[in-house]
């Protein structure tokens, strides 16, 4: 069905890489989201009115805001597939994570609205009226739920999209959810026992969970959140399979939205390579990065010495030493000038978030360790970066 929906939507271009078709697959899913949810909305209204449920009423009132969440959704795709202008000239794809917020936000309002109105039903219960009418309608709300998790979450993992695996959670859970409300109905049919509200108050609670969830996947991309593990490889298993590379570090990636990425790396090249050769390279593993991975790579070139015996062997020497104090400590962008009186070893140093505040106390230790060689005074001067971004 999904795939048929696809074919539908764009019969002969499904590139995922382009917006277009991201824009078109959001908003499509969208649509289906409204009119499913509206339907349902609808139902349980007048089956939770007549049947005197709050839980079922607190259902519907469910699927009300996930049809509103529908529509963010699919406002939230249509405007971000408008092209950059001068105000924003990364484009704005970031509407995609904002619509995403705006979900999120619904949803917890709706959660406090019902969790009151159960806490009310708990404190004044009134009898439920189970008919086979009822019945019938949770039974197609949590076939249709099922359907629509199913629907999401294929869309969702097509075109990478972490808005629309939210709405394919938030889907399961409507139907976890409308399967308790009928398990509610049907125990206050066949035992007498009032738990109507006490369920609602459940489904509340689900709800809320559902929505900070929600709230802060979405806030974490717009917080500006690192590169995710995926992406990390993806980059450098093709930066390692390129010609005269031989190292790399300072992987940052920018998240503009889906479809706008940006990262900047240091690739490390022998510095007796030629040098316009190197350049040539590196333009074309920008552009093969961005045709292939839809990533706008920017690339710094660092030429290394690797034919000085003395320089390596003081690179294995500090590598030790801070192995000894932390085994993910490394260095890069090593280099050592000799003075008459002492020796200045430069390089960068990747450290552990939680060693950060720690620069100070590594440094003297590092020297005082060289120092003890008894070779030559040696002072250190280190760039100390991020073992994130390495």
């Amino acid at each position: 069905m999904t795939q048929l929906f696809l074919n539908l939507l764009a019969k002969d271009d499904q590139d995922i890489q382009k917006p277009q078709f991201r824009a078109k697959v959001g908003k499509m899913s969208g649509l289906v989201g409204i009119l499913c949810n509206l339907i349902l909305a609808g139902s349980k209204l007048v089956v939770g009115i007549v049947a005197a449920s709050v839980s079922i009423t607190a259902d519907a009132l469910n699927n009300l805001s996930d049809a509103a969440s529908s529509i963010v959704t699919l406002l939230g795709f249509k405007m971000a597939e408008k092209p950059a202008d001068e105000e924003h000239p990364y484009g704005h794809a970031r509407f995609e994570y904002l619509s995403g917020l705006a979900v999120a936000v619904m949803i917890i309002l709706i959660g406090f609205e019902l969790a009151r109105s159960s806490v009310d039903k708990i404190l004044h219960p009134s009898a439920v009226e189970m008919t086979w009418i009822t019945c019938c309608v949770l039974v197609l709300s949590i076939a249709v739920k099922l359907w629509l998790w199913l629907f999401n979450g294929k869309l969702s993992k097509i075109i990478n999209s972490t808005t629309l695996m939210a709405t394919a959670e938030d889907s399961r859970n409507d139907a976890i959810t409308t399967g308790a409300v009928l398990v509610a109905a049907l125990i206050e049919y066949f035992t007498s026992l009032q738990i109507d509200g006490f369920m609602g108050l459940a489904v509340a609670v689900f709800i809320l969970y559902s929505g900070m969830n929600l709230a802060k996947q979405t806030i974490s991309p717009l917080l500006g959140e690192g590169a995710n593990s995926e992406m990390k490889e993806m980059i450098v298993d093709y930066i390692r399979s390129c010609p005269k590379v031989l190292g790399y570090h300072d992987l940052m990636v920018h998240d503009y939205g889906p479809g706008q990425r940006f990262a900047s790396i240091h690739v490390e090249m022998d510095k007796d390579e030629d040098v316009l050769t190197c350049h040539e390279l590196i333009d074309d593993m920008e552009r093969e990065c961005l045709e292939s991975h839809g990533i706008h790579l920017v690339i710094h070139y660092d030429p290394i010495v690797t034919n000085d015996p003395e320089l390596d062997r003081m690179k294995q020497i500090v590598t030790a030493v801070l192995k000894v104090r932390d085994e993910r400590i490394s260095i890069h962008d090593f280099r050592m000038v000799m003075g008459k009186g002492h020796t200045n070893l430069i390089f960068d140093m990747s450290l552990p978030a939680e060693l950060l505040g720690q620069k100070k106390e590594i440094k003297e230790a590092l020297e005082e360790a060289l120092n003890d060689l008894g070779e030559t005074t040696y002072h250190t001067v280190i760039t100390f970066d991020l073992l994130a971004f390495n």
